[in-house]
């Protein structure tokens, strides 16, 4: 029998799962700040797929970011071990650009601009 269409092939709902991949994405910090990539506001979006897929687009504080090359590829791996998923892509996108206003209050907080 198939699992309704709501719930992921392990039997569990989205939310639950979209819970877990912000989880691993705040274990991610920034090489520049010490603040997760998911409060900074690195994360512009994330797409569950009915198979496990989960399709990130994300930037970076700045291009000429020193890790520009490297990062997707820890992104998704991180994302890869979350239970529910079975494979991630990170997509690199410049705009809108990235600007402190994406923070979250917590990560404000964490760098004194609050």
């Amino acid at each position: 029998m198939n699992a309704p269409a709501h719930l992921t092939e392990e039997g569990r709902d989205p939310t639950a799962l979209r819970e877990r991949v912000v989880a691993a994405l705040r274990t991610i910090y920034d090489p520049e700040l010490p603040v997760n990539i998911y409060d900074l506001g690195l994360i512009y979006a994330l797409d569950f797929g009915p198979d496990g897929r989960v399709d990130i687009r994300m930037t970076l504080t700045a291009p000429g970011c020193p890790v520009a090359q490297s990062f997707p590829a820890q992104v998704e791996k991180s994302v890869r071990t979350v239970a529910g998923v079975s494979d991630a892509h990170v997509e690199i996108v410049w705009e809108p650009p990235w600007e402190p206003g994406r923070m979250t209050e917590a990560a404000r907080l964490q760098l004194g601009l609050v």
